[in-house]
């Protein structure tokens, strides 16, 4: 299974959701999961190199790579359908290189938040991706949502992406999310994400395992 995380908009929280996921799936859920780390900053790739450093256990691989070098692999990724990739992507659109990696999705997810720039960044990714590949699930994921804020957008924004895939609940905002590494999850932020991310495995990743 090839899941992509990605949204054209940078500081949509794209690498940190992807390591977030990828340490739910291992640890709580007993996946098989390897990260393709293909953003141009290749922060994950990073952070899974210093918790090696450090010696501590590696739950999954962690694979630097280009948008370029994904067609060389792709056959190897479809060995074992019950293995799970994520692929953490560039936060733009205009690489041709996307192509094949959106045809490949199974699942989409879009971290974005309730502003109107964040809005017009994600609808474009999300329509392109169901062009590309009308077959995908793409999954609206509300990050880092802080609870004492009125989100005047919320309702229309959810409406509009409801047509295109579906939103789940949000992730609140925690300091915490400073803390996230390679290996571990903090338990304040756990408690943040693991309602989004049961609803995720149960509804669209485990019937396909």
């Amino acid at each position: 299974m090839v899941i992509i995380i990605g949204n054209q908009k940078g500081g949509a929280g794209k690498s940190t959701l992807t390591v977030l996921l990828a340490n739910y799936l291992t640890v709580t859920k007993g996946c098989t999961v390897t990260v393709l780390d293909m953003d141009y900053q290749q922060s994950i790739s990073q952070k899974f190199e210093k918790a090696k450093i450090l010696e501590n256990e590696e739950p999954y691989q962690v694979l630097a790579y280009g948008l370029r070098d994904f067609p060389l692999m792709e056959s190897t990724i479809r060995q074992n359908p019950k293995d799970i990739v994520l692929i953490d992507l560039p936060g733009k659109l205009d690489d041709d290189g996307l192509i094949r990696v959106f045809k490949a999705a199974d699942i989409a997810v879009c971290p974005f938040s309730y502003d109107e720039f964040s809005f017009e960044s994600t609808v474009p990714f999300a329509l392109v991706l169901k062009k590309i590949n009308p077959d995908v699930k793409v999954l609206f994921v509300p990050n880092r949502i802080k609870a004492n804020v009125k989100y005047e957008i919320k309702v229309e924004v959810n409406e509009q992406l409801d047509q295109i895939g579906f939103v789940t609940g949000p992730i609140g905002d925690r300091i915490d999310f400073q803390r996230i590494n390679t290996f571990q999850t903090p338990i304040a932020v756990q408690a943040v994400i693991v309602p989004v991310f049961e609803q995720i495995y149960l509804d669209y990743i485990q019937p396909h395992l």
